[in-house]
């Protein structure tokens, strides 16, 4: 026999009646005890601060506050509480900013009942909870950005920096090579790093011969 204490929650929608539903919701199963209602984002993080909850369930769209930037300052206070997302909205410009706000998961408001309570438990555990559609939106979202620096050519020395790179040469070795200073290689490096939205030297060769910059076995 479990004696695990209820979790508690906050719901945060300015739809009265969604609000009024989802509290009759979940007071209907144990296991779960609401602890209050805010109706937009800023009255969120007041309710939030005052009532601590183990999962707050965050709407997006709203007109007093959105849910994004509530989210964002109860992540900076560094709140207890896990935020799981319950929206009509699984379009980008919802889905990732409310992830990398510090959602712990994101469920849409046509998820059947069971599904809602499984994202709940599994919030407050500090589990990730993505709808089909939404990690779907997220998988390639995260493949997308690399594409968006093309529209900035590398210069012809950018060039011959990421060729030697991609021979495995030194920033020295580099500098010897093209008779240029260490701090100029690491310059360029900066710039071709920035241009092909990567981080390091091994992103930066692997994105270039994804991208044809680098066609081949460099021969000179």
């Amino acid at each position: 026999m479990t004696d695990d204490p209820a979790i508690s929650l906050l719901i945060v929608d300015d739809h009265p009646v969604v609000r009024d539903g989802l509290r009759g919701m979940f007071e209907s199963v144990p296991g779960f005890r609401v602890l209050g209602e805010a109706a937009d984002g800023v009255e969120s993080l007041e309710r939030a601060a005052a009532l601590d909850p183990d999962v707050v369930l965050m709407d997006l769209r709203m007109p007093g506050g959105s849910g994004v930037d509530a989210i964002r300052e109860l992540s900076r206070r560094g709140a207890r509480a896990k935020v799981l997302v319950l929206t009509t909205y699984d379009t980008d410009s919802d889905t990732l900013p409310a992830i990398e706000a510090g959602a712990t998961g994101y469920l849409l408001k046509d998820a059947p009942r069971e599904e809602l309570f499984a994202a709940v438990r599994a919030a407050a555990e500090g589990r990730t909870v993505l709808s089909p559609a939404v990690a779907s939106r997220l998988v390639s979202a995260v493949r997308a950005p690399a594409a968006e620096p093309r529209s900035a050519p590398l210069s012809a020395r950018e060039r011959e920096v990421l060729a030697l790179v991609a021979r495995g040469t030194s920033n020295r070795e580099i500098a010897r090579e093209l008779f240029i200073s260490e701090a100029t290689v690491k310059t360029h490096l900066t710039h071709l790093y920035a241009k092909l939205g990567v981080r390091d030297r091994a992103a930066a060769v692997a994105v270039a011969y994804e991208r044809g910059i680098l066609g081949g076995p460099d021969a000179g």
